[in-house]
């Protein structure tokens, strides 16, 4: 049985971005047409574990991110995240989950067009009401953009654009930082550069969860869990994670 001590230190790590589900459930339409997303989720990220997502489409990957992101609700079962325990929340709670704890990164960056890279960075603390506008350079110099932080997107390569992504899902300093394909758009040197920076984000203490088509880039994970048909198929440890700058696809 844990000491006291250890219970707390298990219950502080996993208030910084640990992840349980139990019995998760996720269904879209009724009937015969009905899409069962998610059935039965059992899945347990420790903080600072940086895990890959692996399945074909429509395997319920990018469902079981937007559920542990409070995107979407799901249907049945516990979710706690980051010490919260957001099962059947009202999706105003779900609204001030997102900005308390997680940080997203998508394939298609989403930055505004009409906004300087800073300016994109600072936008997300003016909306959220969470970080320091000050903080935006130092935000882009850690992810290797100090000479573009008055650039526009469209001054901007597809890698630097999901870097200033990267900043500004770390500009609220959430608990959970959560990727959906963050490298799809991107070659294969510009995507080890992003891989590098989830690694980076996992080591310095955060839960990193990536969705990924690509089973090379999986190899950086600590954990690599495989879906299908809405169902995990398996939850492996990798017990040597690749460094990003190594690998090639």
């Amino acid at each position: 049985m844990p000491t006291h001590q250890q219970a707390s230190a298990t219950a502080t790590d996993h208030a910084r971005g640990g992840i349980t589900l139990r019995g998760v459930c996720k269904t879209y339409g009724a009937g015969e047409a009905a899409v069962h997303a998610l059935t039965d989720i059992d899945l347990d990220i420790a903080p600072g574990e940086l895990v890959a997502v692996l399945g074909a489409s429509g395997s319920g990957k990018t469902t079981l991110l937007n559920v542990v992101g409070g995107i979407e609700a799901a249907d049945s079962g516990s979710i706690v995240v980051a010490g919260q325990d957001i099962s059947g929340s009202h999706p105003a709670s779900l609204g001030g989950f997102r900005r308390a704890h997680v940080g997203f990164v998508f394939q298609f960056f989403n930055l505004i067009s009409t906004l300087t890279a800073r300016e994109n960075v600072e936008v997300i603390m003016e909306l959220t009401g969470r970080g320091d506008r000050r903080k935006a350079p130092e935000l882009l110099a850690a992810v290797g953009l100090s000479d573009r932080a008055e650039h526009f997107p469209a001054q901007l390569s597809g890698g630097q654009q999901q870097r200033v992504s990267i900043a500004r899902a770390l500009a609220t300093d959430p608990n959970l930082l959560l990727a959906d394909e963050p490298t799809g758009a991107l070659d294969v040197a510009t995507g080890r550069g992003v891989l590098g920076l989830l690694q980076q984000t996992s080591r310095a203490g955060r839960g990193v969860v990536m969705v990924t088509h690509n089973e090379v880039a999986a190899k950086i994970a600590d954990r690599v869990v495989r879906m299908r048909d809405g169902r995990v198929v398996s939850s492996d440890v990798n017990a040597e994670p690749a460094d990003a700058a190594t690998i090639r696809w």
